[in-house]
């Protein structure tokens, strides 16, 4: 089928569901870490708290690829009854989240609100290679990349924006303040309209053959031999990119689980309290948890808006590839390369940095390497893959992000921080070293294809 090139804004239509679905992972990895805090885990707890996000994408999003590609509704298409029920889901479980009591309660509610990220997540990333000629896929990824920047920075400095507004950083021992329920529960609202204004502005391609693929539809159910299959002959590009992703999201997932600690305690000089070094029958020492408590909380909220430059970097990068690649080519290889390199830097950055308002430049350095990765590896896997398996082998490219996560919570993170000491600051080294090597990986990329468009 040919395809017809789209406008900026009709692109801009198609992904702007992403302005939610970022505002959920925004939330979530910018302030999960906190709750888990304020509820009592140590930084060495944290990762493996995690561990529901990445076993949730692991198991949900090649299941969402597959049924999406099997899926033709007459009103909503293909990938947006997927939109829908992945939003509903999520508002939800955003607004919930920030009110667990218990660790086990954050925990199982992560889970849920992963989950439900992901049925919405990959058939987003699917609707670019199905609505676009290959000529605009880089262009079309890097406009999606332009949304996540923007709801990335403005979900991160919700909470601070919101005590600045007044709303209260206190709160008693063991409960989420105030400033970060408000914050997930705007999360939840934007996450539902912003997915809802995407699937009333944007149609979608039926199946080129609707008899044959009504015929597919209803042959037996072969999903899991469909899959093992699909894992088995996967492009060669596919499993090479497999390699930078896997050290890619290693290194991201450490952002997201031991930023807080990590940027409290060193940068900040404002740790969690620990509740066991204080004696609550105790006045005196009672109102010093309770200092110390609000100190690591304003912390918080300024280690959150500082994650949150990585989202308006992220935007800028974007913003300078979608004016470029609405005219010329690029080459996505040395794009991504150089990219992730300069990210790599910025997380080993914050070892040395003297000040908290240098964070901002760390930060910076990442979110060109956060731009990159919500972009060109998908550009070039859409260049490689069957587009009419497309739905099931973004959901398959998921493992080489989930993958990498599961062996970080698993203890990865921990055993090879504490190769360097055991401060949690010497995670964001850890985290810098990965992206630099995901950054020299891509030599392993030799498909012209991939690498540029190819007229």
């Amino acid at each position: 089928m040919e395809k017809r090139r789209l406008s900026f804004w009709q692109i801009w239509n198609m992904s702007f569901g992403f302005l939610g679905i970022q505002f959920g992972f925004a939330l979530q990895g910018g302030f999960m870490s906190r709750i888990f805090q304020t509820l009592g885990a140590g930084h060495d707890d944290i990762p493996l708290l995690w561990i529901a996000a990445p076993l949730t994408g692991l198991l949900v999003q090649p299941i969402i690829g597959y049924l999406s590609d099997r899926t033709w509704h007459p009103k909503l298409g293909r990938r947006r009854p997927y939109f829908l029920i992945g939003a509903v889901l999520s508002s939800v479980a955003l607004f919930f989240v920030p009110h667990s009591s218990a660790l086990w309660m954050a925990a199982g509610f992560l889970w849920i609100l992963d989950a439900s990220i992901n049925i919405s997540m990959e058939p987003f990333r699917a609707l670019v290679a199905d609505k676009l000629p290959e000529s605009q896929r880089s262009y079309g990824f890097v406009v999606q990349t332009l949304i996540i920047g923007i709801g990335t920075w403005v979900a991160s400095n919700l909470p601070w924006m919101i005590s600045e507004l007044g709303v209260s950083d206190s709160a008693p021992q063991g409960v989420v303040p105030m400033s970060v329920k408000v914050a997930f529960a705007i999360g939840g609202f934007v996450f539902l309209v912003s997915v809802l204004y995407t699937i009333f502005t944007t149609s979608e391609y039926p199946p080129e053959n609707m008899e044959e693929f009504e015929k597919e539809k209803q042959k037996k159910n072969q999903f899991i031999p469909d899959i093992v299959n699909n894992i088995g002959n996967m492009p060669t590009t596919m499993k090479k990119l497999g390699v930078i992703q896997f050290f890619s999201w290693f290194a991201f997932f450490t952002m997201w689980s031991l930023a807080n600690p990590a940027l409290t305690e060193h940068v900040f000089n404002a740790p969690a309290p620990i509740e066991e070094n204080y004696n609550m029958e105790i006045l005196q020492e009672k109102e010093a948890f309770d200092v110390a408590n609000t100190s690591f909380q304003k912390a918080s909220n300024l280690v959150g808006s500082a994650m949150g430059v990585y989202g308006l970097s992220s935007m800028a990068f974007a913003l300078l590839l979608t004016f470029y690649t609405s005219k010329k080519n690029i080459n996505r290889k040395y794009v991504h390369m150089g990219s992730l390199i300069l990210g790599g830097f910025g997380f080993a950055g914050m070892y040395f940095i003297d000040a908290p308002e240098n964070l901002k430049y760390c930060f910076m350095l990442v979110g060109i390497a956060w731009g990159s990765i919500l972009s060109m590896p998908y550009a070039m896997l859409s260049s490689s893959v069957d587009p009419k398996k497309m739905g099931m082998f973004m959901g398959i490219f998921n493992m080489f992000i989930v993958i990498p996560q599961i062996i970080a919570a698993l203890g990865g993170i921990n055993y090879v921080s504490s190769l360097l000491g055991e401060e949690a600051i010497n995670a964001m080294l850890v985290a810098g070293g990965s992206l630099i090597i995901a950054g020299l990986c891509n030599f392993l990329i030799t498909n012209k294809s991939a690498i540029s468009y190819q007229s």
